[in-house]
C-alpha cells in the first residue's frame, strides 16, 4: 500500500491543478460532494461524473498520467481530459465500479 502512496498523491495534485485552471461554471455546480468531472474521448469528448475514489485506481493513475503529458494542465475543456477511446474508460470505470 505504500507503494501506491506517491502515485496517489500525484493523481490528487493533477487534479487539484487541472480544476484550479477551470472556472466555475454551470455545469461544475451539477457535480455531487465526492465527484468530480472529467471529459473522455480521442475525438469527441464525453462528460463523465465519477467519484473521487477513482483517483487510487492504478488504471486510472496511468491515464492521468498520459492526459498530463498531451495537455500539460491546460485541458481544452476546462476540466480533467482523458485521451482514451470512451470504452476503454467506461471498461476501466465498471470495473472500479465507478458507474
Amino acid at each position: 500500500m505504500a507503494i501506491r502512496m506517491p502515485r496517489i498523491i500525484q493523481a490528487r495534485q493533477i487534479l487539484k491543478r487541472s480544476l484550479s485552471n477551470g472556472g466555475s461554471t454551470p455545469a461544475s455546480m451539477d457535480i455531487p460532494k465526492g465527484y468530480f468531472a472529467i471529459y473522455v474521448g480521442e475525438q469527441e469528448k464525453k462528460r463523465f461524473v465519477v467519484p473521487v475514489s477513482i483517483l487510487s485506481e492504478p488504471r486510472f493513475q496511468e491515464l492521468l498520467h498520459q492526459s498530463e503529458q498531451e495537455f500539460g494542465y491546460n485541458h481544452p475543456m476546462g476540466g480533467i481530459t482523458i485521451p482514451c477511446s470512451e470504452d476503454v474508460f467506461t471498461d476501466l470505470a465498471s470495473r472500479f465500479g465507478a458507474f
